[in-house]
């Protein structure tokens, strides 16, 4: 709140409690510990009264609340600026004066907790540098709860000081709790503890106890407040008046001003207050409660905003139905602190089944016995069959035969249809008596509706049954057998038979689904979210229409990460690492205990859009103008807030400028734990403000862009762990627009103009970032129309911040923090960095609407200044997934993408240049240590608008982006340079339907492509069946003959794409690049060549619509014809990829343009072309060299050539600057050659681009033919790649918990069918080695669950082994240690001797005993030990099913497992003398 003077004799503003403020001592005496680390030893200073010690006290046990209770400030170490102002504000001299401070005897020593603050500021500045202070230390202070980026630092070295023991055991706590410290390094700090530790004492201090202070609503100043209802009354709440509000109330409006104040009373028993009115409005001193940071609200409060558009006249700066902050208002409302949203962490299938719910219903044509066989322990339907036992005599041996082939234990459900007893022989009813456990069946009777659900051939063969007796009435009623059952992993189904007569119809039929409610298991602690409460499961597929909500049941069974809700999934959700990517859905709570909600007719009215909503969409609004005093919003739900109207969102910081310290705040504002859902204009919009922090917020169903960065001006404000989804389009900007809402909304255009809905509007965003100094740290874009995230670019200020900044400014500002964000089913891109805004308004030479999506390029500077160093914007854990266009689109220079996952996009990631041969000279962009997943095992689900459903590569079929023919590409090419290192690519296989390739290129692409594109150390593992394509003609592709198409290249450093070192691989048919050393790939439409390769810029004049011809001289026949780009403009320019140190030739569709300039691009000093152009035979030339610096528009060098007397002598290299004109052949020779070096990615020297013009003057008559090949016939150089197989070094997974260590466990069992089908080998993979099997029975294997070490495993027998289940028993039980990891693969399986059933797995986490199938197959993925993790499966098949095989993601080290702190080191060494003895990296461990 920022400080405002006090009336004369009032008391000063209250102070922060001293237990809230204590929250962040150990993180002060941590960053002091830190500054001084590096120096000599040192003492900390305490300030624990002297009395308070005696010779048996330890430290060890001291409470740090107990340090700091004095406001004395430290003098002249903290001013009233910047903290983060200068990297030398803790130089020598603030070294100096802080050690003379902690010198000082101990009463002298005493630091207010703010004042240890905004020292601490300055300590990390000093240590970590003002990039990551500043991001570190924002918005705390010492009443806010701290939680920082887990970033690693070194911290042991701070423990071989000589520092109080007590001390560094509280940082080096606080250190692991924040994820900087592992607890290995922890373990090893202790130890040297210890060493310092005193002697323990006695009896243990008890700390003090901390002050509670006074809850705002106990306040003993207010005044009891029950105004009733009376919605003609406006309120006003003025000076000296203090009211707490006990009961509801309705007013028209309400006003708090004057330094009135209202506080919501607190009476969790009580009846909850509601508050209606039209508008509510804070200014001038006024105030409004309802809880605290401190004391949050702990019932249930509704601020309810009601009123029609055309009701009453707008307030002026605030318009309608709204709670409004002016100048010195105050608005504080805390909530129930809750978990805002989490992460699934067990796949949620439809129906909860894993196979989905199942119904069947017939009614004619299903005469007989029907019957469903389904598995035990999936609640799958395995067969279905029918069996008319009323007419056909055979069908009783055919139903016999049926059952024979069943498993035993698997589950029947029979009914019958119409009817099933005339030709049921005794036999059969015998059978079906004894194997099903039927009561009923030895006496069926014609037409009797009967049904049952039993267990074929159990120990105890018990049945549901029911019948009917049939009287020719036509209705008899149903007959309903139905049982309860559970599956491997815990959850209850039920199976239901039905059969029956209804109004003479006969009805049978048969459902399956989950009993007793559906229980989620989520990621994080849940105890927060109570019954009744609603949640949102996020979609995980391509539509972000597949969210669905959910209502919570009370649940006593369930643990504190699962609740269980009241209806039935849909879709399937996603909950686990698939592939290696985390595409767990988020899961949010959408209930607060304040709620703020508009009141809505029952549909549209009036001027309110009605053409494009059905719906109401004049909801209420909360808008907080420039100077309010105090705002802080926490634990608050908003509900059909928003309006289709410029400025009237949920909540909206309006031109509110700094809102932290740096304007004056000394609480900085935040928004936390909202939760904006059903709303109608945007969830929170920041515009021309700063320093705002938004966190745990989410933003549901919403319509135009979400969290929204309005005018351009707008930084360092933070986002942190926000959830956005189903982002739909709304109508105020045409960026917020859909199609038909772009073409029919045309007021503000320029005549007649008709927008271009694809360029010009179709880009609503769940994140808006108008500003790249913004942060965005673990937010989650999960479903927009258009882009999850999109970082747009004002060229200028917009709107009312016109002027703040100088053009470009915005393209040249470095990024903020981008680290660990999550974006997902969004139609167009889940990231995209580049596009701007039209900065002016519809005129005729530009007649398209304001803020019309234009182009932009992102190319960040330090300062924003481009003539400072290049600052890298680094995207830094993207996670990219079921994205139907691209998972991340990004246009600038050096932007470099890392630690990201990219999976079952249609596009994953393409990097585009800033400009031609990139305007920003020397950026790049760049990915590393990456994956990229084509068709991953997240198949998806029909319906929720997902368009395509087909057939992927493994077979299966599955939901699919943008098309089915669609051609999927991992990493796409476009112009360049771009890098890629250490990533891995996934399930690229191309179908009959479609091409998919781990790389390709841009289509249809007519811009350049430049031979700096590399790659190195990339894994492509087996699963990929097309490394690279190059298209080919045809549908997505066209002619596959623009430019671009032609041109794309990219090199291979390592050759770990190509298997050859030092390749380029190019298109098959581009003559420019080949060799008779290159080789032809077929599938792939290219060619792998070694060699220098560079490019050749040309321009070219008068006229600049040319088609031109270029030929390498060796292959003079195969020329490449180009289209240039910019055709209409100035000039025509091309740029061809060369072989460097070759002849080529260059002709034209048409007279040679008059002035034609050469540049040579990505030439090193010293690399040359010979170049001859085709001119009219009576042509004269003048030729010139000069370098050109293109940001500024100098030309500088200049130089002119001299006509050569012959070809050799021009062409001759020795420097001289030559040109040769033959006028028998029509060709102009000259040697182009880069004179000056070059640096890293620039395209040009360090001097500037150098280049020659030519500028020809020809007559009109002239005539123009030439040669096909003026240089003499020379042989082609053969240099053949060198193969190569280079080491790789490739991320495991890629997830939304970095922290966590995960191993990849597939585990592939056989059946006997697969062993005669001529597979021999089961296995187990753990990472990237493989144990094969190949014997019969059961293999386990143990892997601890702590380090990943494999420490044990053992082979069963059960063919040949005697008491089998018992020797399974005695090993599980004796000789695998608690916290395992327990992997079971089999081959060949017979029968387990010595029992039918095996309950032992269910000490490995089965939910109930595992009976095998005579030649079936087995693989489980267990676990021993207290917990049980949601990530346990079995598969148990049948011999006729698929051999049951899994493939998981564990992780390790997980909290529930219980990990002892100096677990590490031994299990690192088992796990290295694990690998010497069993695996063998190269190809297999062989296990018989």
């Amino acid at each position: 709140m920022r400080p405002r003077q006090a009336p004369p004799g009032a008391p000063g503003p209250p102070r922060s409690p001293p237990g809230a403020r204590l929250r962040l001592i150990p993180l002060l005496l941590l960053l002091l510990l830190l500054l001084l680390a590096g120096g000599h030893a040192f003492t900390v200073f305490t300030i624990i009264p002297e009395n308070s010690l005696n010779p048996n006290t330890s430290l060890w046990d001291m409470d740090h609340e107990r340090l700091f209770h004095s406001k004395k400030t430290l003098p002249e170490t903290v001013g009233s600026s910047s903290p983060l102002r200068s990297r030398s504000l803790l130089g020598h001299e603030g070294r100096k004066s802080l050690t003379q401070n902690l010198g000082q005897k101990p009463q002298e020593k005493q630091l207010s907790c703010d004042m240890l603050l905004k020292l601490s500021r300055y300590i990390l500045k000093d240590t970590f540098g003002s990039s990551l202070a500043w991001n570190l230390f924002r918005f705390y202070n010492c009443d806010q709860e701290v939680n920082l980026p887990k970033i690693r630092i070194g911290t042991l070295k701070v423990v071989q000081h000589k520092v109080k023991p007590f001390l560094l055991h509280r940082v080096l706590q606080l250190l692991r709790n924040m994820g900087v410290l592992s607890e290995a390094q922890q373990s090893k700090a202790f130890n040297l503890l210890k060493k310092q530790m005193l002697n323990p004492r006695k009896a243990p201090l008890k700390p003090e106890k901390e002050q509670s202070g006074t809850c705002p609503e106990a306040d003993q100043h207010l005044v009891p407040w029950r105004p009733g209802s009376d919605t003609s009354r406006t309120a006003v709440v003025g000076r000296g008046a203090a009211l707490r509000l006990e009961s509801s109330a309705a007013f028209h409006s309400l006003v708090i001003r004057d330094g009135g104040m209202l506080v919501f009373a607190d009476c969790p028993r009580g009846p909850p207050i509601t508050l209606r009115a039209r508008y509510i409005l804070i200014h001038d001193g006024g105030e409004l409660h309802v809880g605290s940071e401190r004391c949050p609200y702990g019932s249930r409060a509704t601020i309810s905003l009601y009123g029609r558009a055309s009701d009453g006249a707008a307030v002026e700066g605030f318009g309608q139905k709204f709670l409004g902050v002016g100048r010195g208002g105050v608005l504080e409302l805390h909530g129930r602190r809750t978990r805002s949203w989490t992460l699934l962490d067990k796949t949620l299938h439809p129906g909860g089944l894993r196979y989905g719910p199942y119904f069947s219903e017939r009614r004619w044509g299903s005469r007989g016995l029907n019957l469903r066989i389904l598995d035990a322990g999936t609640a799958r339907v395995l067969a279905a069959a029918r069996f008319d036992t009323h007419l056909r005599h055979g069908e009783c041996g055919r139903l016999r035969s049926f059952l024979a082939t069943q498993p035993p234990g698997t589950v029947v459900a029979a009914a019958v249809g119409d009817s099933a007893a005339r030709s049921l022989t005794l036999e059969t009813r015998l059978l079906l008596r004894d194997r099903l456990g039927s009561a009923h069946i030895s006496r069926l009777r014609h037409r009797q509706p009967w049904a049952l659900v039993g267990i074929l051939g159990g120990d105890q063969p018990f049945a549901a049954e029911d019948k009917r007796e049939y009287h020719g009435s036509g209705t008899t009623g149903l007959a309903v057998a139905r049982r309860e059952f559970l599956t491997y992993d815990g959850t209850g189904f039920t199976v239901t038979a039905f059969s029956g007569w209804i109004k003479g119809v006969p009805h049978n039929g048969f459902k399956v689904e989950a009993s007793n409610g559906i229980i989620l298991h989520l990621v994080d602690e849940v105890t927060s979210w109570l019954p009744g409460d609603r949640i949102v499961v996020a979609s995980t597929d391509y539509s972000m229409h597949q969210a669905e909500e959910f209502n919570l049941l009370p649940c006593p069974e369930c643990k504190s990460n699962q609740v269980k809700i009241d209806g039935s999934p849909l879709y399937l959700h996603i909950g686990e690492v698939i592939d290696g990517v985390d595409m767990r859905a988020e899961v949010g709570l959408l209930t607060r205990n304040i709620l703020i909600q508009g009141e809505m007719e029952d549909s549209c009215y009036g001027q309110n859009q009605c053409q494009f909503f059905s719906f109401d969409t004049f909801g209420g609004h909360i808008k907080i103008l420039k100077n309010f005093s105090s705002v802080h919003l926490s634990g608050v739900e908003l509900k059909n807030m928003g309006q289709q109207i410029l400025g009237s969102y949920p909540v909206h910081f309006h031109l509110a400028e700094d809102v932290d310290e740096r304007g004056g705040y000394e609480h900085p504002t935040y928004l936390d734990n909202l939760a904006i859902h059903h709303c109608f204009s945007r969830c929170v919009a920041i515009h021309g403000t700063h320093g705002l922090l938004v966190k745990d917020t989410i933003g549901y169903d919403t319509l135009g862009h979400c969290f929204f960065l309005e005018d351009g001006t707008e930084q360092r404000n933070t986002f942190y762990h926000n959830l956005g989804l189903l982002t739909k389009p709304g109508t105020i900007l045409p960026s917020d627009r859909s199609e038909a809402m772009c073409l029919a909304i045309r007021s503000n255009v320029y005549g007649d103009y008709v927008p271009v809905p694809s360029t010009d509007c179709m880009a609503v965003s769940t994140f808006w970032i108008a500003n790249p100094n913004n942060n965005l740290i673990e937010n989650a874009a999960a479903g927009a129309q258009d882009v999850g995230i999109w970082y747009i670019f004002h060229r200028v200020p917009t709107g009312q911040s016109e002027g703040q900044y100088p053009e470009g400014q915005a393209e040249y500002t470095p990024l903020g923090v981008f680290y660990n964000n999550r974006v997902h089913s969004n139609f167009k891109a889940g990231l995209f960095i580049g596009k701007g805004v039209k900065t002016t308004r519809a005129n005729a030479e530009d007649p398209r609407e304001y803020l019309t999506v234009d182009n932009a390029r992102f190319r960040p500077h330090q300062d924003a200044d481009p003539e400072k160093p290049r600052v890298p914007a680094v995207i830094d854990g993207l996670i990219a997934f079921k994205n139907n266009d691209h998972g991340a689109w990004a246009r600038g220079g050096d932007i470099i993408f890392c630690n990201s996952g990219f999976s079952d996009n249609g596009i994953g990631l393409t990097l585009a240049s800033d400009g031609t041969f990139p305007t920003d000279e020397g950026s790049s962009l760049e990915v590393t240590r990456s994956i990229f997943v084509g068709e991953s095992s997240n198949f998806g689900s029909q319906g929720g608008q997902n368009s395509y459903w087909g057939k992927g590569a493994n077979g299966e079929y599955r939901t699919l982006p943008r098309n089915k023919t669609f051609p999927i590409r991992g990493f796409q090419i476009y112009d360049g340079p771009v890098r890629m290192s250490k990533c891995t690519f996934k399930k690229f296989t191309p179908t009959v339907d479609r091409y998919s390739s781990a790389i390709g290129f841009f289509m249809k692409n007519s811009w350049q492509i430049s031979p700096q594109n590399n790659v190195s150390q990339i894994l492509m593992e087996k699963s990929v069946g097309l490394k690279v394509f190059f298209g080919r003609s045809g549908q997505w592709f066209g002619n596959n003959d623009n430019d671009g198409d032609k041109m794309s290249i990219f090199h291979d450093l390592d050759g770990s794409v190509t298997g050859y070192l030092d390749t380029f691989v190019g298109r098959a048919d581009n003559y420019l690049l080949r060799h008779p050393g290159c080789l032809t790939v077929p599938r792939w439409n290219g060619l792998m060549c070694t060699g220098k390769f560079a490019q050749l810029y040309i321009q070219a004049r008068r006229p600049e619509n040319l088609t031109l011809s270029i030929a390498r001289a060796t292959y003079h026949s195969h020329p490449l014809r180009l289209q240039g780009v910019n055709r209409g403009a100035p000039y025509q320019q091309y740029q061809p990829v060369v072989m460097l140190e070759q002849a080529y030739i260059i002709q034209w569709d048409g007279k040679t343009p008059e002035d034609i300039i050469l540049y040579p691009i990505n030439f090193n000093r010293g690399d040359w072309l010979h170049i001859a152009l085709c001119y009219p035979r009576e042509a004269v030339f003048q030729v010139v060299a000069d370098i050109y610096q293109r940001r500024t528009g100098m030309v500088h060098s200049v130089k002119h050539y001299l006509a050569a007397p012959s070809r050799a002598s021009a062409l001759n290299g020795t420097g001289e600057r030559l040109f040769y004109f033959d006028r028998a052949s029509g060709y102009l020779f000259v040697h182009l050659q880069a004179h000056e070096a070059r640096e890293g990615h620039s395209y040009c020297s360090q001097q500037g681009c150098e280049r020659i013009k030519i500028m020809a003057h020809m007559y009109p008559r002239d005539s123009w033919s030439c040669v096909p090949n003026p240089f003499p016939e020379r042989p082609a150089t053969t240099q053949r790649p060198v193969s190569q197989h280079p080491a790789r070094d490739c991320t495991l997974a890629i997830t939304s918990t970095p922290s966590v260590k995960y191993i990849r466990i597939q585990i592939q069992s056989l059946s006997r069918t697969d062993i005669q089908n001529h597979l021999t080998s089961a296995f187990i993979k753990i990472n990237d080695t493989i144990f094969l099997f190949n014997s019969h029975g059961l293999f386990f294997m143990v892997v601890d669950a702590c380090s990943g070490a494999v420490v044990s495993r053992r082979h069963f027998d059960t063919v040949t082994g005697e008491n089998t289940a018992t020797a399974i028993t005695d090993y599980v039980q004796t000789s695998i240690k608690e916290r395992s990891l327990v992997l079971v693969c089999s081959r060949d399986i017979a029968d387990v001797m010595g029992s039918s059933e095996m309950p032992i797995f269910t000490r490995l986490g089965s939910a109930k005993p595992i009976v095998f199938h005579k030649e079936g197959s087995f693989a489980m993925l267990g676990y021993k030990g207290q917990a049980k993790p949601s990530w346990i499966k079995v598969i148990n098949h049948a011999g006729y099913q698929k051999a049951a095989s899994l493939q998981h993601y564990v992780p390790l080290k997980l909290k529930e497992y219980q990990c002892p702190a100096n677990a590490d080191e031994p299990l690192k060494f088992a796990f290295s003398q694990t690998h010497s003895e069993y695996i063998s990296t190269e190809a297999a461990a062989s296990w018989d």
